[in-house]
């Protein structure tokens, strides 16, 4: 009707596998309307973000099915970019991954690529990948016309089956999306500060991470209980966390993951919050004006000694923002 007034709303999706032969069973949404905003577009700048949270060992072609719902799901509730978890393509299992036909990695991303094209939205993928030295663990960050437009190589290996396999990469993520700059860390990556901190001094406003914290059963509790999984980077920087963290257990049971995905504004107040078990899909608006990054600003002023290494270390992130890893 005419006089119908159309709200906002989020969508939440909740999967149920039967873990015998993989296969969703179950599937039902949770749809939340906005009340706190009105009929009319806002005119401040905002970024429309959605974080996945998938299991993270299952096969490549189980992968790709879930992330292509997800890119179509995200994109139909209205959000710009879309946020995988850590080798969601290829998944972080190494038993399976280091036997992954290269090629067929290739084909899945292309076609990840394609997927982001059709929906005309902003999608940031992961895998693992075979180079002449070892693998790297990398981020694909593709445009909406379906092109890769930056890519980040893992810097800090995590795990022994990835430190064994994997090497790190030797750059920081800066991009832009929509107009905003971006940064990127991978699960362990964020455990270092100055990896998007000296982002955040180039100028960034969002933090983009994609994790996956298998670890042993104990271990993960441990994670939970005490929020070490993912810890918020907004009180230190005063830009905008979104975090894609995987759920599910090894097929040998001998290791979980923590789950927990979440969107914190630049106080490091939650947006939006996953569950620890449930595939799921989150979202959140990113109001812009509050990411003034304002401790990356105080920073890099004081103490005054420190203000031209800071500028020094800004201009060889910028520099290097470019590089493929290879």
């Amino acid at each position: 009707m005419g006089g119908d007034l159309v709200l906002p709303c989020h969508i939440r999706e909740y999967i149920v596998f039967n873990f015998t032969d993989c296969k969703p069973i179950v599937s039902f949404r949770q749809v939340v309307k906005d009340h706190s905003q009105g009929a009319n577009m806002p005119n401040n700048k905002v970024l429309p973000v959605a974080c996945v949270q998938m299991h993270w060992a299952k096969s490549m072609a189980f992968n790709l099915e879930r992330t292509l719902h997800y890119i179509k799901m995200a994109a139909a509730d209205g959000n710009r970019v879309v946020l995988f978890p850590e080798a969601n393509l290829t998944s972080y299992y190494f038993p399976y991954l280091v036997e992954l036909d290269q090629a067929e990695v290739r084909r899945a991303l292309d076609r990840v690529c394609q997927a982001a094209a059709e929906s005309k939205i902003w999608v940031i993928v992961g895998t693992i990948q075979k180079t002449a030295d070892r693998f790297l663990n990398l981020a694909h960050v593709i445009n909406p016309a379906g092109k890769i437009v930056h890519e980040y190589a893992k810097i800090n290996t995590a795990g022994a089956d990835e430190k064994r396999y994997c090497r790190g990469g030797d750059k920081l993520a800066l991009f832009e999306i929509e107009g905003v700059l971006c940064t990127l860390v991978i699960c362990r990556d964020g455990r270092h500060p100055e990896l998007y901190r000296l982002p955040a001094m180039a100028g960034a406003q969002i933090l983009f991470h994609p994790s996956c914290s298998s670890d042993e059963i104990e271990a993960v509790t441990w994670k939970r209980t005490s929020g070490r999984a993912q810890q918020p980077v907004g009180p230190n920087t005063k830009i905008f966390h979104c975090v894609a963290n995987t759920i599910g257990m090894a097929p040998d049971g001998r290791q979980n993951t923590s789950g927990a995905s979440f969107i914190r504004d630049p106080h490091g107040i939650p947006l939006a919050e996953a569950g620890y078990y449930q595939e799921e899909m989150i979202t959140a608006v990113l109001d812009l004006e509050r990411a003034d990054r304002a401790y990356i600003r105080d920073s890099m002023q004081n103490p005054p000694f420190l203000q031209k290494y800071w500028q020094q270390m800004v201009a060889d992130v910028k520099a290097r923002a470019n590089l493929k890893p290879v």
